[in-house]
């Protein structure tokens, strides 16, 4: 895309018989200009309407793919910068206007990456099954596989853990038997089955995957600028289409990527803290917690950054710090409602239920487990609903209030 657009730039300036000083000034660079005509930088809209004004063109003309082509462009960068809402919205829209099969595959593909990260998975999997049937009738393979990964989220997603851990180890073999996909794939497979047996409770699977995930990141890392660039040049060899053509030729779709690998990294660790915490080993949680908070506090990601200080007050707890384990836990919660994480929200809620009847809290500690039900059941998370109600239970039991315990324990047997 930057390469499509810097070669017409330069020739609607030459055409125009401009020098590059002089397309620029006042409000630009020759250096800025050159790098344009160069494929080595993107213009934003703002830059490229100025340019288009003063060489009489619509920007359109530069695009190639018009208006449309510009708003792939940006339901790509929404996504990539994990803005879900915004890429949901835009990927959306554009579904409205694509009709070639190709194309819609890769927009169904954009959509369902974006409706995991809304914890959206029936619509997830619509999207991505969609764009795995087509690709593969279209001969596309690669895309085809990254269809079925995002299928397989969609299916944790919405709650069907077996079906999703089935699809990540049926795409493992096939990498494994040499299938041609980008390398950073693996890894990603690899990340999601460890953090699906984490919350799953399968604490020694998910620990045992630890390992080689940073094997295969430690590897990636000494190669990434070349395994990313190599990734990009293969997707504009395959098919011309505007979405090939423009993740090879953006460097930042290269930066973004590696950042996502830096985000998924740092959600894994978060949830092989908790997963050496059930194991009791509590050192281990705390070295894994702090590594994850680090990475979220540098990519400056509050809405992780809310389930990470949660984790860090249920080992505050364990180990008896009874003050801390609270103000982190009380932390977590106000970050989980300032960003709309509701998951994070149950989680902080359930800690604070738990830390309160360690201290004789009976009523507070029953208040804040019903707190914690109410919002997961507006969720539709019928896995964390039964996992609240069923310690909702156990507490209710505790202090002796049978009948209700038994209501709670009849609703969590019935979402199963």
């Amino acid at each position: 895309m930057a390469q499509q657009i810097g070669s017409r730039l330069r020739t609607a300036r030459l055409a125009a018989r401009l020098t590059q000083q002089q397309l620029a000034s006042p409000r630009y660079t020759k250096a800025y200009v050159s790098a344009l005509e160069n494929g080595l930088s993107r213009p934003s809209m703002a830059a490229l309407t100025f340019f288009a004004e003063r060489l009489g063109l619509s920007a359109e003309r530069f695009l190639g793919d018009g208006p449309t082509g510009w708003a792939r462009l940006e339901a790509d960068l929404a996504a990539a910068s994990r803005h879900w809402q915004e890429a949901a919205d835009a990927y959306g829209t554009l579904l409205t206007t694509t009709d070639a099969p190709l194309q819609r595959a890769e927009v169904l593909l954009g959509l369902s990456e974006a409706l995991v990260g809304l914890d959206r998975g029936p619509e997830a999997v619509a999207a991505a099954g969609e764009a795995a049937q087509v690709f593969a009738s279209l001969g596309h393979p690669v895309r085809a596989a990254r269809a079925r990964y995002w299928l397989a989220l969609g299916e944790y997603a919405q709650g069907d853990a077996v079906e999703g851990t089935a699809m990540l180890k049926a795409l493992l073999d096939e990498v494994r038997d040499g299938a041609s996909v980008a390398p950073d794939f693996e890894l990603r497979i690899v990340m999601a089955l460890a953090t699906a047996a984490s919350r799953s409770g399968d604490h020694a699977t998910a620990v045992a995957y630890l390992d080689e995930v940073r094997s295969l990141a430690d590897r990636l890392d000494d190669q990434h600028w070349a395994v990313f660039y190599n990734e990009l040049a293969l997707h504009r060899r395959e098919a011309g289409d505007y979405d090939g053509a423009t993740r090879a030729a953006m460097a930042s779709s290269t930066l973004y990527r590696a950042a996502g690998t830096d985000f998924d990294l740092a959600g894994l660790e978060n949830d092989l803290a908790l997963s050496n915490l059930a194991l009791e080993h509590v050192d281990r949680a705390e070295e894994l917690a702090a590594s994850a908070r680090a990475r979220f506090e540098r990519l400056g990601d509050d809405r992780w950054l809310a389930d990470v200080l949660d984790t860090q007050a249920r080992i505050a707890l364990a180990r008896g710090a009874q003050a801390d384990g609270m103000r982190l836990a009380r932390e977590a919660l106000d970050l989980a409602e300032r960003t709309a994480n509701t998951q994070a929200e149950i989680d902080a809620l359930v800690t604070l239920a738990r830390a309160d009847a360690a201290e004789g809290q009976r009523a507070a500690s029953l208040g804040l487990y019903e707190r914690a039900a109410d919002l997961a059941r507006r969720t539709g998370s019928s896995a964390r609903l039964r996992e609240v109600l069923g310690e909702w239970a156990e507490r209710l039991a505790d202090a002796g209030e049978h009948e209700r315990a038994f209501e709670l324990m009849r609703e969590a047997l019935k979402g199963q």
